[in-house]
């Protein structure tokens, strides 16, 4: 993914329209960035911010997570921000931690949550 910086945009259950609507709050910074979202979070920023370009990998539990995964151990992300719902069952558990374990080996920045996205979306821009 050369040229332009490369973002995942992933959310879990409750947390989607979450995520849509922190793309949508910041959709002029996003248009400056390649993003890659797992496939029904993709759809939901593409129906919030019609403007934004969005690589949509498989559904999470099909194995989008896996799919990202593979995009930050080849160096293609550049960040990562994943809004993972705490309060529900994730049968697909083992995806989750192995994302965040490649995004942590591969030192990418990486949000788990709203607060912590805006902070890296504000130094992003600066």
């Amino acid at each position: 993914m050369a040229g332009k910086p490369s973002i995942a945009l992933i959310a879990h259950d409750q947390k989607k329209d979450d995520l849509a609507d922190f793309a949508h709050r910041h959709e002029a910074v996003l248009a400056g960035w390649q993003i890659v979202a797992t496939g029904t979070t993709g759809g939901r920023i593409q129906q919030a911010c019609p403007s934004l370009s969005v690589q949509r990998m498989k559904s999470g539990p099909l194995g989008g997570d896996q799919q990202i995964g593979a995009l930050i151990a080849t160096g293609e992300i550049d960040m990562l921000i994943f809004f993972v719902d705490p309060l529900t069952a994730m049968p697909h558990d083992v995806d989750v931690k192995a994302l965040m374990r490649l995004a942590t080996v591969y030192d990418i920045p990486m949000a788990l949550n709203r607060a912590t996205a805006e902070l890296m979306i504000a130094h992003a821009t600066r």
